[in-house]
């Protein structure tokens, strides 16, 4: 086992172990085409902001239901609302309902993502090295087609998505669901995540280590523990 505390490692998805390719704007206009949406780079800015705009303003993944196919029906009204508020900003089309289902599916296979340059190297190291890995994400039930498209799934020793857990980030539930699956204390854990609030606050309002994954050089104040990218990990445990 590691010489630190740290027994449990865990990470957020999007903007930390993948990203989307291009933009979520380029992506929906690539689906968008055939239903007689032209795109240029103009409206490709227009669209990210719109689902900016759209997802920041949308509740959290959160569904009071049990049952795998009903979950599966709240995520995809879910998603739903926050495309049909991007194109009702932009520019709504016919055929919309059915553009939806192209787009919402392409989300849950690899085409649509790209895993970070040094994301296999870092977790198969972290792995040699004795620590157990998980995913704590306000992802829907698709993380995990995505995650084995990507070939990580076997990384992990966990995963913890917000539409499962029943809570979101920053709320301490979802850090508690997953700290369970480990059976270990919040000191013996660090999460790693690009969200301030979410990721880094949310975590250490809990008892966690966390550290800010700062990809874009945004820049913290200097008593939050801040790397570049998962490369630097190592120096923040130990």
């Amino acid at each position: 086992m590691p010489a630190s505390p740290i027994k449990v490692v865990f990470f957020d998805a999007a903007g930390t172990l993948f990203r989307v390719k291009g933009s979520v704007g380029d992506v929906y206009l690539q689906y968008a085409a055939k239903y007689g949406v032209s795109r240029s780079p103009d409206m490709v800015t227009r669209v990210n902001q719109a689902f900016k705009d759209a997802f920041r303003q949308a509740p959290p993944p959160i569904f009071a239901v049990e049952q795998p196919e009903k979950l599966k029906q709240c995520e995809r009204l879910w998603w739903f609302d926050i495309v049909h508020a991007v194109f009702y900003r932009v520019g709504m089309f016919e055929g919309f309902d059915d553009y939806f289902e192209e787009v919402y599916e392409a989300f849950a296979g690899a085409e649509a993502w790209e895993i970070y340059p040094e994301v296999p190297e870092v977790l198969q190291q972290l792995r040699s090295q004795g620590y157990e890995m998980g995913v704590i994400s306000n992802f829907d039930t698709r993380f995990f087609d995505i995650v084995r498209a990507l070939r990580l799934e076997h990384l992990f020793d966990s995963i913890t998505i917000s539409s499962i857990a029943g809570s979101a980030k920053p709320s301490p539930q979802i850090f508690q669901h997953a700290l369970d699956q480990h059976v270990v204390e919040p000191e013996e854990a660090v999460h790693v995540g690009d969200d301030l609030k979410e990721d880094f606050e949310g975590a250490t309002d809990v008892g966690l280590s966390g550290v800010f994954l700062d990809r874009d050089g945004k820049g913290v104040d200097d008593t939050i523990p801040c790397i570049a990218n998962l490369g630097e990990l190592h120096q923040v445990l130990h």
